[in-house]
């Protein structure tokens, strides 16, 4: 009932249960009084096919007791139960008390599992076998929706093997990223760089800090614009951890290659979000699956 957005629509899904039940209660005692005159064969005289009668012979008993009791159960769970507009009935029943109730048995059960992953150090998790087939399934069910089920990701998600990190690729800063989440924001800058020429210059000078393709005199011409993004990235381009400002010099471009990309970028600016598992999952799952992030760019070897 979160959707509803007033008193009326509690009342509406009440009033329809109790009159669809209603209902059901009178249809019944209709049925039960109404009395068929029969012919001496005991026949209601309807014909069918030719040869086919009906017999006037009652309702059975328990087929009748049984529609009272459906109704009667119909009535204690939604006294019991919501299902009555916004009442949540009296054993305060709801799916996400249900859920979160099963999630810490799961918690519970899984407490010694992981304990003594606890206390060891990221590499050291990452060469225990079992530490990793935890991690995968922890990785398949949390990151691979982005990262893909080979952490390679795609446009816009980052590649988790090749070594380029935004926010630095150390065990601290991956289980930092993992439990608090990062938010990244490339703001527009076409209007601080210039005119549009000056913007697709600029695009032809970012590609040129990676060796890629691009047309050199547009290059010299943009370099001087550079300064509105260095800001961020640095004077070398290189970028910056502690901002999450990509290296622009290695050849790996998270939102797509090119001329068009960049102008893009720059005009429209971007944003991004990793979302937090804090709190969706245990410190020690966050470790483990730290650990197994971080040897997709270290290859540790499983010892055990």
């Amino acid at each position: 009932m979160s959707d509803f957005v007033n008193n009326f629509w509690s009342v509406y899904v009440s009033g329809i249960t109790m009159v669809g039940i209603l209902a059901c209660l009178i249809l019944l005692f209709v049925t039960a009084r109404k009395k068929v005159v029969s012919d001496e064969d005991n026949t209601t005289g309807h014909v069918w096919d030719e040869d086919l009668r009906e017999l006037n012979n009652p309702m059975p008993r328990w087929w009748m007791w049984l529609f009272i009791i459906t109704v009667v159960f119909s009535l204690m769970y939604l006294a019991m139960y919501p299902g009555l507009g916004s009442y949540t009935g009296k054993l305060q029943w709801s799916q996400t008390g249900a859920y979160d109730k099963e999630v810490e048995k799961a918690k519970a059960d899984l407490e010694p599992l992981y304990a003594r992953f606890t206390a060891m150090s990221t590499e050291d998790i990452a060469k225990d076998s079992q530490a990793m087939a935890i991690g995968e399934r922890l990785f398949m069910n949390n990151c691979a929706q982005c990262h893909g089920s080979d952490a390679r990701g795609g446009k816009s998600f980052p590649n988790l093997t090749d070594g380029d990190w935004l926010h630095g690729g150390t065990p601290d800063r991956i289980h930092e990223t993992i439990a608090k989440g990062r938010i990244g924001m490339m703001p527009p800058q076409a209007e601080a760089v210039g005119s549009p020429e000056d913007v697709r210059n600029l695009a032809h000078y970012v590609l040129s800090l990676s060796g890629s393709p691009h047309d050199s005199v547009k290059a010299s011409l943009g370099k001087s614009k550079f300064t509105t993004c260095a800001a961020c990235h640095g004077m070398d381009g290189k970028g910056n951890t502690m901002l999450g400002a990509p290296n622009l010099t290695d050849d790996v471009w998270l939102h797509g290659w090119g001329e068009q990309a960049i102008v893009d970028m720059v005009t429209n600016g971007k944003m991004n979000q990793m979302p937090a598992q804090e709190g969706k999952l245990t410190p020690a799952q966050i470790n483990v699956l730290t650990a197994y992030v971080w040897n997709f760019s270290h290859k540790q070897g499983s010892a055990n």
